[in-house]
């Protein structure tokens, strides 16, 4: 059954790799988590003289450099005089040159967002009247690429070697203190504090390009990773690195001279190394803490406890779980696990998951502050299959403990032999009584240790055969033998370094049939399986949820957006323009939802400059495949007149002399095609002339 069971384990931890990659290379660059909620002038804009400065207002504080805010002419030349500055609260300026000619300019943004992630984007505005212009608008968004992936990667390891390092080291000390002993747990344990340390060694590297350049040549660039040094995330990895250090003391200690009392003094020392490995582990979660969503928006001096106490929930619960399936699998049958450590790891688990439930609770109304949130903005999305996965993987844990409750019916509840999957009686019972089996295979008619007893002898003998071979090598060897004595040593000495590893084969296949000969163990073991599979899943819908903008923020940013575009054509007589009009709309497929703005000066009968701007939910900018634009005026049967305006930028499109015969109430219907089988047509009424 073992045998079967094998390449089922094998393909399931494929499955569950691919689905990682697959979340982890479709999560993208990192999403904005500073929004930006106003400019000056703002986009799209005609404006009579040219500005003195540009000003951009974002949702939080940013961390700017001399090349964080750029302002480029028609032709792509740099027109601002250097490092923007803050003016007042989360509003950052630029100063300009004087005497800027006529034409379309260009602003681009990249910044870093007071929760480390990068954050760019670019608009367009123009002075007396749209041009042309050569800057191209796509491509501005960072935390991309090469390098983007291998910081994502890095995030995913940093949190797997936390979970596996601290879950690991919890398990061995609230659940099973014989565990230290055990190879196998100890090489999981330090395992994850290898990935931790590595991850975090790789994330400082990668800050300085991921958040700049984003080039690859950039990562040994020691003069970016001094610049990281002085951020609040490059505090924060130091301080990680620093407290690996003591953690590497903890884990030499626990598979160390812990390993070495008895157990009437492991329980003595057990509540010290408990107090210490807490506060290690308390302040590991910390370092993410300090850095990340907790430590900015609303209440942060409440949020950075209580996502301290989520990770540790979330690390006790899961890397526990990893340790438990290791042991199952693993733990020679000398030592395997016992039922009451099990049973003690499904109270622990329990306790876990309650805290995960009210962390999670408090962190999900705090990021995303509506109901609709959960619908309408990327993270929401991801916090509903969280959610879906927590519930599968409470699910999966509930059929753990009935196996577990099994288990404990069938022996003692402290009893080693327990979970040993019949080292006795259960071996027998496998073979079946009165029936033959063959040499070795656990049991041979009505005594099940008979087919041992003679696989024992059989290997004893070929181990005499082959030790009185090499004898007789090594007495040719010395007497002065022919070359053929010496060749027929060779073949014996050979033949029992055969001998041997048969006989390791066969011990190991022998420990396989003790674990699996218990069919209570053997379904724990493949519950624990499946819950191992899902967490993994789980982890990588968590990471991706660390680096996409909270659904509070993506709203605010709406919100903003949309009063400044009301605002700015509310104003009569205002050079941005007579008349704009903001049209949500939703073609279905990838891409399909957005804004689509027009704006029409100076809006009456004659002719009329018109703009078309397409933004996303979050404002924004970018393309779609095609624009059309269409006039009605149905009080006098005039139309539709057709517009075909011209792409210019990125999310811009321009038509002028536009037409319009007389005044009157006009239906302004905009068709956007979003695909090659994707588009809708949204239409607004407006009082024209």
């Amino acid at each position: 059954m073992t045998q079967a069971i094998a390449p089922r384990a094998r393909t399931l931890v494929l499955l569950f790799l691919a689905a990682v990659a697959a979340l982890l290379v479709g999560a993208g660059p990192a999403a904005a988590h500073a929004a930006l909620t106003g400019s000056d002038p703002a986009q799209g804009t005609v404006v009579d003289t040219a500005p003195t400065q540009v000003s951009l207002t974002f949702s939080e504080k940013v961390a700017t450099t001399d090349g964080s805010l750029r302002v480029l002419d028609p032709k792509g030349k740099r027109v601002d005089t250097g490092k923007p500055a803050n003016v007042s609260g989360t509003t950052y300026a630029v100063q300009l040159h004087a005497g800027l000619p006529d034409g379309t300019y260009t602003v681009t943004y990249q910044v870093v967002s007071e929760d480390s992630h990068p954050v760019s984007g670019a608009y367009t505005f123009s002075i007396g009247a749209p041009s042309r212009t050569s800057v191209p608008v796509s491509g501005q968004e960072v935390g991309g690429g090469i390098v983007g992936g291998l910081y994502g990667f890095g995030r995913y390891l940093s949190y797997a070697g936390y979970i596996v390092l601290v879950g690991g080291a919890a398990f061995v000390l609230a659940c099973w203190p014989r565990g230290t002993s055990v190879r196998a747990v100890q090489r999981l344990v330090v395992s994850g504090w290898l990935a931790l340390t590595a991850a975090t060694l790789s994330l400082l590297l990668l800050r300085g390009s991921y958040t700049g350049s984003g080039k690859v040549a950039d990562i040994f660039d020691l003069d970016l990773l001094g610049d990281v040094l002085q951020t609040k995330t490059g505090a924060a990895l130091v301080s990680r690195l620093l407290l690996l250090a003591a953690a590497a003391l903890f884990i030499a200690v626990l598979f160390g001279a812990y390993d070495k009392r008895d157990d009437e003094e492991k329980r003595d020392l057990t509540f010290g190394l408990a107090i210490g490995g807490a506060v290690v582990a308390a302040g590991l979660a910390a370092s993410w803490a300090m850095a990340e969503h907790a430590s900015t928006g609303l209440q942060p001096g409440i949020a950075m406890p209580v996502d301290v106490l989520h990770l540790l929930a979330v690390a006790t619960w899961l890397g526990g779980l990893a340790t438990l399936l290791v042991a199952l699998y693993r733990a020679p049958a000398d030592q395997p696990v016992e039922v009451a450590a099990v049973r003690r790891f499904s109270t622990v688990a329990f306790g876990s998951v309650v805290a995960l439930v009210a962390t999670g609770t408090y962190q999900s109304w705090r990021q995303l502050g509506s109901w609709s949130a959960f619908t309408d903005t990327r993270y929401g999305q991801l916090l509903l299959v969280k959610i879906g996965l927590v519930a599968l993987l409470v699910g999966v844990a509930s059929i753990s403990r009935r196996w577990t409750g099994r288990l404990a019916g069938t022996g003692a509840p402290g009893s080693r032999a327990t979970v040993a999957a019949g080292v006795g009686a259960g071996v027998g019972g496998s073979a079946g009584a009165g029936k033959t089996a063959p040499a070795g295979s656990g049991g041979a008619g009505k005594d099940p240790g008979t087919g041992t007893k003679q696989s024992q002898k059989h290997a004893t003998g070929k181990q005499d055969a082959g030790k009185q071979g090499a004898v007789r090598a090594g007495a040719g060897r010395g007497s002065g033998e022919e070359p053929g004595d010496a060749a027929t040593g060779a073949v014996g000495t050979e033949r029992a370094a055969q001998l041997a590893r048969q006989r390791a084969a066969e011990d190991t296949a022998r420990q396989k049939r003790l674990r699996d000969a218990d069919p209570h163990r053997f379904g724990l073991r493949r519950s624990v399986l499946a819950e191992a599979g899902v967490a993994v899943v789980l982890l990588a819908v968590t990471t991706a949820l660390t680096s996409t903008e909270p659904g509070r923020t993506e709203q605010d940013a709406k919100a903003a957006t949309a009063a400044s575009s009301s605002s700015s054509s509310s104003g009569t007589g205002s050079s941005s323009g007579a008349l704009t009009l903001d049209m949500p709309f939703d073609a279905g497929g990838t891409n399909g939802k957005g804004v689509v703005s027009v704006d029409l000066d100076p809006a009456r009968a004659g002719g009329n400059e018109m703009h078309v701007y397409v933004t996303r939910p979050n404002g924004r900018a970018f393309d779609v495949p095609e624009v059309k634009v269409a006039l009605t005026l149905d009080s006098k049967s005039i139309g539709p007149l057709p517009v075909a305006p011209d792409h210019i930028t990125t999310g811009h499109w321009s038509a002028s002399g536009v037409q319009i015969p007389m005044a009157g109430e006009w239906k302004i219907a905009v068709t956007v095609r979003t695909s090659d089988i994707d588009q809708v047509t949204v239409s607004k009424n407006a009082q024209i002339g």
